[in-house]
């Protein structure tokens, strides 16, 4: 595996290697060995979540509030998104800018997402699939999110009418929130 930096601390994209011959593919996901060592550190991740979605679908911009904030593993098993992290840790010099990417079942690259994020993405194929490992439970009480289209994000999903969740569509913007992260 080979770690590439984002520009934004912590947020680290994984590069995998995979085999491949005439049979297909054979690559790890996740090995905590290698992990440790690329890394530094490891998470403690403790639940799997997988979502399919079809094209022009966006999920997000979404975190949740400590004391049940969540770092994320995430990557593309079928199909590709338009992947997005928003850093909302107050006291980081990159707080409030995003990155994005295209996460794809071509490229096998996933993004690490360290708690202090918001996240979303944009399918840009049918019948995507999504897999992302994480470091707390899921917590209703806990969760929340901004809103997508929020212009002082200034993020270019390069979609004007994605299909949204009610909840997605009604988040805070970013000027009028206050984060939990410091």
């Amino acid at each position: 595996m080979k770690i590439i930096e984002t520009g934004i601390k912590d947020l680290i994209v994984i590069d995998v290697n995979v085999f491949g011959d005439e049979r297909g593919y054979f690559y790890e996901s996740f090995n905590e060995k290698s992990w440790k060592e690329e890394v530094g550190y490891l998470p403690n991740f403790v639940q799997d979540n997988e979502s399919m979605s079809h094209q022009g679908v966006l999920r997000g911009l979404h975190f949740q509030k400590p004391p049940h904030a969540q770092a994320k593993l995430v990557r593309v098993v079928k199909g590709s998104v338009l992947d997005v992290a928003v850093d909302l840790r107050k006291n980081s010099p990159t707080y409030g800018q995003s990155f994005k990417m295209k996460l794809s079942e071509e490229n096998k690259k996933q993004l690490f997402i360290p708690q202090g994020f918001a996240h979303g993405f944009l399918t840009l194929e049918d019948n995507t699939i999504f897999s992302y490992k994480c470091t707390d439970f899921y917590n209703k009480e806990s969760e929340e999110g901004l809103l997508w289209n929020d212009e002082s994000l200034g993020i270019d999903w390069g979609f004007k009418e994605p299909l949204l969740s009610e909840k997605d569509k009604y988040y805070k913007i970013f000027t009028s929130f206050v984060t939990p992260f410091i």
